[in-house]
Order: C-alpha cells, then structure tokens, then sequence
C-alpha cells in the first residue's frame, strides 16, 4: 500500500498536523489527564477511528468507533496490541516509521491497511501530531484513522482509465490532444510529437499557436476563443509545421465534453493530415478551370461558325441569330452546372429557384411556347444550393434534348417545385416526346453524378418513373440546403 514519505507528510495536511500543539496553550498549565478527558468526550463524536498514546507512543485510549470497526476490547489494544490488527507484511515500515516520528517528535502521516471485525483489510490515512507541555516535551499523542478505500480506488479507476486513454489515442492514426475547459493544452498523443516533431511538453498551454503558418494564427485563435466563450464545436483547416520544417494542410476539430449538469469539463480534439487530399482538390480545381475553359472555347468556336455561315447566307442570318442565342444560353447553363471550388464559384447573391431554372433551360425554350414550363413555390436559393441544383437539372435537361421529350418539337417539359415543412419537391415531367421503352441499360457519369449531388450535397433522393409516355423525375432535398441562412 502506497505512503508518504516523513519529509512530505506534513505537506499534505493542514497547518495543525505540521506544528505540535502545546498544553499550555490549550489548557494553561492543566495536566494532561484533563487534555485526555477533553479530547476523548470530543473525539467519541468524530466519524473516524481516534486514539491518544502517552509521549513514548505507549497508547492509553481508543475511541468507540475504533473498537466497532476493529472488533476489538481495550485491553487488547492497550499498549502496542495495537500491531495485532495490522497486515503482518507490512507492519514492519510502520513501525520504522512510527519509532521515527516518537524519538524525532515530528508528525506522523501515512497510509497503510488496517483489519475490520469481519477479517478484511482496508487502508487508512493514519495522521499523528505531538502534544508539548510548557518545557517543550511530548506529554501525548493524538492519533486518527481515515478509511481511504472509496478515493484510492477512484484514483486507481482514473489512473487506469487514462492509461487507457493514453493506449487509444497514441494507437489512432492522426493526432490526438486535450484541453482544460479554459483551453489549456495539458495533453497530445504520440502521433503529434511523430508529425511535429516538438519536445514533449513544449506545446503545452499555448504553445500549439506556435505550431501554425504565421498566416493562420489569428484565423484559429479567434475561432478557438469563440468555442471556448460559447461552447459550440471547433472545426478548421489551417497549416501545421510539419518535423520536416514544411508546413502541411491538417483538420482540426474538437468537441467539449460535459457534466451531467451541463458544465464543459474538457475539451477533446483531433488533428488529421489532409494536405494530400488538399492538393488533390488544388490540382482538380485546376483541371476543372481547365476543361471549363476549353468548354467555352468551343462554345465560342461554334458561335464564331454560326456566324460566318450566317453571313455567307442572308436568308439563314434570323434562325442564326436565334441559335447563338441559344448557344449563350447553353454555355451560361454549363457554369452554373459545372463543379466549383469558393474562388470559382459564380455570384449569385439572393436569387430564386424559378430564375435559376429559367436561365438553365432557356437554351431549350421557343420564345412564344409552352415547351418549358415552371410552376409552383418560388424558393430562394444561393450559391449553396444552386450548384448541385443546377447540375441535376442540366443533366436532365441534355439527356432529354438527346433521347427525351426536348429532341422533337412536338415535346416539352414542366417542372413542379412545392414546398411542404422542411422538405422541398420538384418534379420534372417530360411528355410529347418518344415513347419510353424502359430505363436506359447504362446510367452514365452525368447522371451518376447529379444523384450524388442530390444526396450529399442536399440531403435529399431523386427517384425516376420510366412511364411510356414520358420521363417523370422528382427530387426531394432539406430546404435547408438550398441555402446558406435559411
């Protein structure tokens, strides 16, 4: 059983157990057969095991409470008997230090099992301090027993809870840390000290800031402030100085744990590496710049043909002048509709489903028709919503104009949009055109894509109805995600 050693005691007890106490002052100059009757009525009320021993250690007195836990008589603990309820083991350092302590009239402190009346040992917390007379020597000694079992085996459960911890996180494959409530940093798994390379401990407190790309410092300081005043969980992407002196792209979150009663106890967070994956997103952004580019080129390659065939033929210039309409149309439908990173994402401001509709299918509206038809709720969407929006509604509207109810003139298209609570529907429905024999045999990268992008992007499912009379889609989503402030 663990204790303290003589030299530490008294630094775990309170000013009273560090200096003696003195008869004088606390009785005059009273013998100490009267101190022996005060503290005994007293200490018979104390909910712990108390004793008083002459001032050669020799014990006179036992409170009740002793002998009801022991199951002992005061004649067998007169004295030294004392040793007969003690683990025979580890007897021996007690006494060393007990016999200490009486010759060098210092303070006794220790922790160390003592036998109840049902044969079971439990350890105490013994704590001893001399009594002095006005000459200065030791005339008693008074002596108490604290069951400490319950907060040694708390500790223990701690103590095995965070070497648990410690085997967890050290054996997670991305970097692990925690805080104090205020923010303090007091923990990182070994994978941090592996990615960063710092000695143990050098991040504590706030040295982690020290860690960020001097252009990401205030950016995570302002955010992880703001989690700690309010609460709400830590989530960003900032540059972590890697071992290597390179600094890599990492994602830090973090979550507070609670107290049943709600109180932020601690702070858990996680660092991943995702520089790979963020210069994987850089080089597909360029590519997508890329191959946008080369889109339009050649929408402008067709227009610039268009037109010189219209010159060529002043008869054809009406219908030419109609088709580079539609030309435009079509290439403003394709960047509304093509993946887009922040930066390259258009700007839309505060607009409304039925324009955004509108601007996408308008290369396939004839002025003066029914062919295309928008009815319904009138939503407001941004640039949140409008990207996977109109890459469904695209899709749709290219695979019709080639197989469906927009490659005859005779076909068209309306679309439904209504509202109900949280959830909004749009139905696309396609009639006039081929008859429809069935679902394609091969769904392509298109229109995988725009399912994808119903149900990540906006939480919702598109589901198709292959009715021989037309194509009949709808596509219900989190109204929600249709915008940034709802």
């Amino acid at each position: 059983m663990a204790d303290l050693p003589d030299d530490r005691a008294s630094d775990h007890a309170h000013s009273y157990w560090r200096e003696p106490v003195r008869v004088s002052d606390l009785l005059g100059e009273a013998d100490a057969a009267a101190l022996d009757g005060e503290f005994a009525r007293f200490a018979e009320f104390l909910p712990t095991l108390c004793w008083i021993a002459r001032g050669d250690g020799y014990i006179v007195w036992y409170n009740k409470r002793w002998h009801d836990y022991c199951g002992t008589r005061p004649e067998q603990m007169e004295g030294w008997g004392w040793q007969i309820v003690h683990d025979p083991e580890l007897l021996p350092p007690v006494m060393e230090r007990w016999t200490n302590s009486i010759a060098a009239g210092r303070p006794f402190e220790m922790v160390f099992p003592l036998r109840g009346a049902d044969g079971i040992f439990r350890p105490f917390l013994t704590r001893i301090v001399p009594v002095r007379d006005a000459s200065g020597g030791i005339v008693r000694w008074f002596g108490v027993n604290t069951e400490v079992g319950a907060q040694i085996r708390a500790e223990q459960a701690l103590q095995d809870s965070e070497a648990r911890f410690d085997v967890l996180t050290d054996a997670m494959p991305q970097m692990v840390w925690s805080t104090l409530p205020d923010g303090y940093h007091d923990y990182y798994n070994a994978q941090w000290y592996a990615f960063t390379g710092a000695p143990a401990g050098a991040t504590d407190g706030e040295g982690w800031n020290d860690m960020f790309h001097p252009d990401d410092r205030a950016r995570a300081w302002a955010l992880w402030r703001h989690c700690l005043a309010t609460g709400e969980p830590y989530e960003i992407e900032y540059r972590l100085r890697h071992y290597s002196g390179d600094y890599r792209w990492v994602l830090g979150r973090a979550l507070p744990v609670r107290s049943p009663d709600g109180e932020i106890t601690r702070w858990i967070g996680t660092c991943t590496d995702i520089d790979e994956a963020k210069r994987a997103a850089e080089r597909n952004e360029l590519l997508s710049r890329e191959l946008s580019h080369r889109i339009k080129n050649i929408f402008a390659v067709i227009s610039g043909l268009v037109n010189l065939t219209g010159r060529r033929s002043a008869e054809l210039k009406p219908v030419m002048n109609e088709l580079l309409g539609r030309i435009a149309a079509l290439g403003r439908a394709h960047e509304f509709a093509r993946p887009h990173s922040p930066q390259s994402a258009p700007e839309l401001g505060e607009t409304t489903l039925h324009g955004l509709l509108a601007e996408l299918l308008k290369p396939y509206a004839d002025a003066g028709s029914e062919r295309v038809a928008i009815r319904g709720v009138n939503a407001i969407v941004d640039d949140k919503g409008a990207t996977p929006i109109a890459l469904v509604v695209h899709e749709l509207a290219t695979n019709s104009a080639k197989y469906g109810a927009l490659s005859v003139n005779e076909g068209g298209v309306i679309v439904d949009i209504a509202e109900d609570g949280e959830r909004l529907e749009l139905v696309w429905t396609e009639q006039g055109g081929p008859p429809v024999t069935g679902a394609p045999d091969h769904v392509g990268f298109g229109t995988q894509l725009a399912e994808l992008s119903v149900a990540r992007q906006l939480g919702g499912e598109l589901r198709k109805e292959w009715r021989r009379e037309g194509l009949k889609v709808k596509i219900r989503v989190k109204s929600s995600r249709l915008r940034r402030d709802p």
